[in-house]
């Protein structure tokens, strides 16, 4: 009886799993809201069997020339934008969204952060956490970060 290193089984596993050998045995992806709250977000989201997650980075207020919007709707709504280029560029959408932060410069934009928020993701309710904090970037007056799995 030869025994295998645990190290060279999950590389077998990952080899088998990488060349879709594997395959038929992976059950579709399902993203549940546990405890919707109504307001597009959920006190938690459940994923099974995802096939790929995408970790966004804080994307800031700025468009691909460099430029940053005044005012905190337009801010916002471009930041979103920009949350939504990163999701197409992996093949995904808003409703792929399981986990957002939200970083606000000033707790004055609450409120149009949450309808705006609310406009953008419709009945998609990922988990979100709403910080208040300083930003990097003084003309910034928030930042957008996300986790989406398909």
């Amino acid at each position: 009886m030869t025994i295998v290193p645990r190290l060279s089984r999950r590389r077998a596993v990952a080899g088998l799993v990488a060349a879709g050998a594997c395959s038929g045995f992976a059950a579709p992806m399902t993203a549940t809201a546990i405890h919707p709250t109504g307001l597009s977000y959920a006190q938690a989201s459940l994923v099974q069997a995802p096939q790929k997650w995408l970790f966004i980075s804080g994307q800031v207020p700025t468009d691909e020339a460099g430029a940053t919007p005044s005012g905190f709707e337009a801010q916002c709504r471009l930041v979103w934008r920009n949350v939504e280029r990163q999701l197409a560029a992996a093949g995904m959408g808003l409703a792929d969204l399981v986990k957002v932060t939200i970083f606000l410069a000033d707790r004055r934009d609450r409120a149009a952060n949450t309808a705006i928020r609310r406009e953008v993701l419709g009945g998609v309710s990922p988990a979100l956490t709403v910080i208040i904090t300083g930003i990097f970037d003084e003309a910034w007056l928030l930042e957008i970060e996300a986790v989406a799995a398909a």
